[in-house]
């Protein structure tokens, strides 16, 4: 789109790409924001009808589903923070995964993906990709050896979180481009968990990158979207496909989306050196069984240090020693700390994901990816530390002895 503020990804940071890329310079009256350009239509020019022509109706302003001045200006902001050329949003993160792996995929293919993955994305493979023809392997999404192994001769795809919900176990993120590469492979990982202002999967041999964009990217808790960004070429798949099932992103929430983008590097800051401190500080207090974060002594994944140099992102996970019913006290007992479903805005929330986000496994396929009695989901917001150790340490007293 002309008048969009172009940045090369490359040699700016995160802060200024988050603030100036993609901004559309409006040419009558020098607005300094993106302007919201709330028509469903547009009227004909001779560039119109060269575009249908040509095929390239998505880079025109003729009908917003196909792609508006308002859409076009996040997508330039998101495809820049994760190094791609093209991105697209959606009306939320459920429809960007399903219109990337349908469109990146054929009837009679093969999916490799893992249980370690959200409940709507799990559901999506286990229940629904079978009816488009396409089959689905589950394995352990830490194992590389065990990834290759489960390729066939139909594989296609390999579908995983770069950071796992809920237990944070964290993808060999470049050992899956370099097997996605050796074996033809499409690589699309969610690094909803992440963000692009801690990891660019992209740069590590991922094709596409998917967000909800609910989480980080808004961060307000006020706005449900999802986007994925890769090369122009895919995108381009990706786009056929969302206009056949639908799910593209009103004006007005591409512009709430841009605008609360501006600040996702501050935010991150925040959420990132909050979950580390909160985590150690939960790791050391005797109602704890255990905490999952990157940051801790024993973390299992030793390519953490060398992937997440920029931070793990802004969730905890912790066991209590009391099970599920010392978790529901937990819960109501906090103040502070809110219990609500999803993540990643700027207020901390938390939930239990037995009976949330994984309540479609049974206990016995929750017990086998780690998903144990009293395992709490907390994403830190942007509170100072302060406060949440105190509002934790009041709830935990209240407590007492629970078994299991």
């Amino acid at each position: 789109m002309e008048n969009q503020t172009s940045l090369d990804p490359r040699s700016h940071g995160a802060g200024t790409l988050a603030v100036h890329a993609g901004t559309y310079n409006d040419p009558i009256t020098g607005a300094v924001g993106t302007p919201v350009f709330a028509s469903t239509t547009f009227l004909f020019q001779p560039e119109s009808y060269e575009a249908f022509d040509q095929g390239m109706i998505r880079d025109y302003p003729i009908y917003s589903r196909y792609g508006n001045p308002s859409q076009w200006a996040v997508q330039e902001k998101i495809a820049a923070l994760e190094h791609a050329e093209s991105a697209i949003v959606f009306s939320s993160g459920m429809a960007a995964i399903s219109a990337t792996l349908l469109a990146l995929t054929n009837r009679g293919g093969h999916i490799v993906t893992a249980r370690d993955i959200y409940g709507g994305s799990y559901n999506l493979m286990r229940e629904d990709m079978h009816q488009f023809g396409r089959s689905v392997s589950f394995v352990d999404p830490t194992d590389a050896a065990g990834i290759e192994a489960a390729i066939q001769e139909n594989t296609e795809l390999l579908f995983f979180e770069t950071l796992t919900n809920p237990l944070l176990k964290l993808a060999p993120v470049r050992e899956l481009g370099e097997m996605a590469a050796r074996h033809n492979l499409f690589l699309v990982l969610d690094n909803t968990f992440l963000s692009p202002c801690c990891l660019t999967p992209i740069d590590h041999g991922a094709h596409v990158v998917i967000h909800s964009g609910t989480k980080y990217l808004n961060g307000h808790s006020d706005l449900v979207a999802g986007c994925a960004a890769g090369s122009r070429k895919y995108m381009d798949m990706v786009w056929g496909q969302m206009l056949k099932l639908g799910g593209s992103l009103n004006p007005q929430d591409c512009s709430l989306l841009e605008r609360s983008m501006k600040t996702l590097s501050l935010r991150m800051k925040a959420h990132c050196e909050g979950a580390r401190e909160l985590a150690h500080w939960l790791a050391a207090h005797p109602a704890i069984a255990r905490v999952h974060h990157p940051d801790l002594p024993g973390y299992p994944y030793p390519w953490a240090a060398d992937l997440l140099v920029k931070g793990a992102g802004g969730m905890v996970s912790f066991e209590m020693k009391g099970g599920d019913r010392a978790g529901l006290k937990l819960m109501s007992a906090l103040t502070l700390v809110q219990a609500a479903t999803s993540l990643g805005g700027v207020e901390s929330l938390i939930s239990m994901p037995f009976n949330t986000s994984h309540s479609s496994l049974i206990e016995r396929q929750r017990r086998e990816i780690g998903i144990n009695p009293g395992l709490m989901r907390l994403s830190v917001g942007i509170e100072d530390v302060a406060d949440l150790k105190a509002d934790f340490t009041q709830a935990l007293a209240t407590i007492g002895d629970i078994n299991e």
